[in-house]
């Protein structure tokens, strides 16, 4: 791939699921669970939307990178379903959005626990080497996990800022593709969003980074699929990498130091553009 545009950036938010952790397979495998159980008791009028919840193609496209409200209602829709909104606080069910989304959630969690996460070496090696050129850096998700997933991931350390889903409805900020995470993420940070580059595996992810005016949007393609790379060149992603692991240079590898809580450092812009921001 050509190098990014490293050159300006002084400081770089990353989504948590499927950019730091592994852990998007759980929560399509959760979603799957969830959906087809609707799908059966709520069969759409057309048959062929009938077909059960693909855990890579409809994880995607309707609800990767969204709250679990936002994406089980978005997924609803896709098949035609109408369901009543619901609350949040629904019990696990098929019967309204909120039931949906409280019955994925169950699942979720149940799973996490049984099977675990780690973080993906290419991107654990890339936050140590911003930490080590003391890169600020932000973990975001639309997801109240965030927090025990990076924990459990063993890269906590190597992030200023974390801003989950706990804290989205604390702040009623809008869930993506509106960019409100990130630019909350980049002011604690203390780095105007122009100064700033995400890194996102989700479509409303980089539509999102592309609304908040960031700097750079690197978009992440674990699957290889037909058609993902483009899709989300199109929905805003500056560059598209299969691994985070594509923008290191060599030699570098060590564990992250805790991060320092008082005003982050800047870094200054990298001498070359294949290579993260250097000091």
């Amino acid at each position: 791939m050509t190098g990014p545009r490293w050159r300006g950036v002084d400081a770089v938010v990353l989504d948590t699921d499927g950019v730091i952790t592994d852990s998007a397979r759980i929560h399509a495998a959760a979603w799957k669970t969830a959906f087809d159980a609707c799908l059966r008791v709520h069969p759409p009028d057309d048959p062929a939307a009938r077909r059960p919840f693909d855990v890579r193609d409809d994880y995607l496209r309707h609800v990767d990178g969204r709250s679990r409200q936002d994406g089980a209602a978005a997924f609803l829709a896709s098949r035609g379903l109408r369901l009543p909104k619901g609350s949040p606080d629904d019990a696990p069910g098929t019967d309204t959005v909120g039931a949906v989304a409280a019955y994925k959630e169950r699942l979720f969690t149940q799973r996490l626990r049984e099977q675990g996460i780690d973080a993906y070496p290419g991107t654990a090696r890339l936050l140590r080497l911003l930490r080590d050129r003391a890169v600020p850096l932000a973990a975001v998700s639309a997801s109240r996990h965030a927090r025990e997933l990076i924990t459990r991931a063993g890269v906590l350390p190597c992030f200023d800022v974390l801003v989950d889903g706990a804290e989205a409805a604390r702040l009623r900020l809008p869930g993506k593709p509106e960019p409100a995470l990130f630019l909350e993420a980049a002011r604690r940070l203390g780095v105007p969003p122009e100064r700033a580059a995400v890194v996102e595996d989700a479509l409303a992810g980089v539509e999102a980074g592309r609304r908040g005016g960031f700097a750079l949007v690197i978009g992440v393609d674990r699957t290889a699929g037909p058609g993902t790379g483009d899709a989300l060149l199109e929905h805003g992603a500056d560059v598209v990498v299969r691994d985070l692991a594509e923008l290191l240079p060599a030699g570098r590898d060590r564990p992250c130091e805790p991060a320092v809580p008082a005003e982050p450092p800047t870094a200054p812009a990298a001498p070359q553009p294949e290579a993260p921001p250097e000091d």
